[in-house]
């Protein structure tokens, strides 16, 4: 049965699952940090949605691209829609938190396109130039410098180093 668009993810990560600190990064990771399961929401967001399409376009085996899916569905990150009765088919589509991972890929894109391909295999265009990603903070507009982040624990266990005099970082 599918979520009603935009549902909420089904699918929370228990902290005692984890290793190390309760983190949302592990709990995402979790869910969506397997190379399939990107390449998955890259594929939907490029709008290729049938079965086939993925699986070409992935290069993942039928059956690690089954087993992705089902997972995917499940984490309420994709949905299920039947465009077919006769024989009955369905493609996917991303629900609200599959769509949140748009900047995810974008900044994996950039990423890659910068450290880890040979050369970029194609770019992204925003209307009539390519889309530059920046990290900007949505409240003050500033752009995002790391030494200006400051950490707010919310359970125990959180640290973040600190530079000492000698310039250090330090836990």
């Amino acid at each position: 049965m599918c979520q009603p668009m935009g549902a909420m993810p089904t699918t929370r990560v228990p902290w005692d699952r984890l290793p190390g600190r309760h983190c949302s990064v592990a709990a995402a990771l979790e869910l969506v940090g397997e190379r399939w399961s990107l390449l998955v929401v890259r594929e939907l967001l490029l709008r290729n949605r049938r079965f086939s399409q993925i699986a070409a376009a992935t290069g993942a085996p039928r059956d690690v691209l089954t087993n992705r899916l089902r997972s995917l569905e499940a984490a309420g990150v994709i949905e299920r829609r039947q465009y077919s009765a006769a024989p009955p088919r369905s493609e996917y589509h991303l629900t609200a938190a599959g769509r949140d991972l748009q900047p995810v890929v974008q900044a994996l894109l950039h990423w890659g396109d910068r450290w880890a391909a040979e050369s970029p295999p194609a770019r992204l265009r925003h209307h009539d130039h390519d889309l530059e990603l920046s990290r900007v903070c949505r409240t003050c507009g500033e752009e995002i410098d790391q030494h200006d982040v400051s950490i707010e624990p919310l359970v125990e266990g959180w640290t973040r180093g600190e530079r000492s005099t000698s310039g250090t970082t330090r836990t």
